[in-house]
């Protein structure tokens, strides 16, 4: 792989991924931006003990701009993007309306009262879009295995340089799909997210993993994959270094997770075969999700990372967490009262007839609909 670094008209960083023997990059942005804004600001909900980015600057941000204005396709003679080159194998860059951003000390959070329970910080870290093809029409799932082990390269050289770098403490990989989700960019891209603290979630994932091992011994994680290989009726598919199963409680009217065999606590720490068969399996699980309805399937997906520091880092799991809005072919499950409101999930799909149906989806498979409905 080819990792080429260069710097955008308004200094932000821009990686090109390319194939070995790639010719060298060399375009220059000739834009001429200004340079971006003070870095948002994170304010602690005491009543969570969760902290909130405050953004504003991301009001003005893109919103689903016509083909040929769209910021992610390469550059050409009569429009310049964000991509300078006429083309593109897989480009990471610094988004440019970030929801964290900037290092450490870097700059002042102004906080309209201080106290105990009002508290506010710089929102340090750092966001990144991931293009995945140069090709406005596609999606992931339609990229050849080549071009998908080509992103995970690009996944795993980033999350390996934005855990060291200061201030951050998690780094989250992910993809928004469709306008269902609320994509703002129809060009296939997903993003990073470099946090400066652990995530809500994630330290409900430590915090129920300590547990375990304090009750058992053994990890959660591990345990979990095992019981889901042993009962079979949620399995979706699997090879030899990774299974994608639809949880037992799931929450979603479709949704997989997807973990490699050999517990490990991030993208880094896979080896490249290891690498190879994840980014195989992701896109079997996802040519299945598409085949679904018939069409499209809204979704999003995320590679929940071990923190760096957090307590029970060490119980932590690498894997991927899929999910759609869409409970019928013309219907959206919407978070009203319950789910919005109080975090308690009512599923209106049975999780063993959605895996049932993920696993007759296999490529060559025909799609005719049935049992899609609900």
């Amino acid at each position: 792989m080819r990792r080429t670094s260069t710097r955008l008209s308004d200094g932000r960083e821009l990686l090109y991924f390319d194939a070995d023997g790639t010719p060298p990059r060399v375009a220059v942005d000739q834009r001429g931006l200004a340079a971006p804004v003070e870095g948002p600001q994170q304010r602690y909900d005491a009543l969570m003990d969760e902290w909130v980015s405050v953004a504003a600057h991301r009001q003005d941000r893109t919103f689903q701009p016509s083909l040929v204005d769209c910021p992610l396709c390469p550059s050409g003679p009569d429009r310049l993007t964000e991509i300078p080159d006429t083309d593109y194998q897989v480009v990471v860059f610094e988004n440019r309306f970030p929801s964290f951003g900037g290092l450490p000390g870097e700059y002042q959070a102004e906080c309209p009262e201080e106290s105990d329970l009002f508290r506010c910080e710089p929102a340090v870290g750092r966001c990144e879009v991931v293009c995945f093809t140069s090709d406005h029409d596609a999606s992931f799932r339609s990229l050849t295995q080549e071009q998908a082990r080509l992103v995970f390269d690009a996944w795993t050289d980033r999350t390996r340089d934005l855990y060291d770098r200061p201030g951050v403490e998690q780094v989250f990989v992910f993809e928004n799909r469709g306008d269902e989700i609320g994509v703002t960019l129809s060009h296939p891209h997903g993003q990073i997210y470099a946090y400066p603290f652990a995530t809500p979630r994630t330290r409900r994932h430590l915090e129920s993993a300590r547990t375990y091992r304090a009750r058992t011994g053994r990890n959660l994680s591990e345990d979990l994959v095992a019981a889901e290989l042993a009962a079979g009726t949620r399995l979706v598919a699997q090879n030899e270094h990774a299974v994608a199963f639809v949880p037992f409680a799931a929450r979603w009217p479709v949704e997989v997770h997807l973990y490699p065999r050999r517990r490990v606590p991030d993208l880094g720490a896979l080896t490249d075969e290891e690498r190879a068969a994840v980014a195989s399996l992701y896109l079997d699980v996802l040519r299945r999700c598409d085949r679904f309805y018939d069409r499209p399937l809204p979704y999003v997906a995320g590679w929940h990372q071990a923190p760096r520091h957090a307590d029970g880092r060490d119980e932590a799991a690498l894997h991927l967490e899929l999910f759609s809005v869409r409970r019928a072919p013309d219907k959206l499950k919407f978070l009203a009262g319950s789910e919005s409101a109080m975090d308690v999930f009512i599923n209106d799909r049975s999780p063993e007839d959605v895996a049932a149906r993920l696993r007759s989806l296999s490529d060559g498979a025909g799609s005719d609909g049935a049992g899609a409905d609900g």
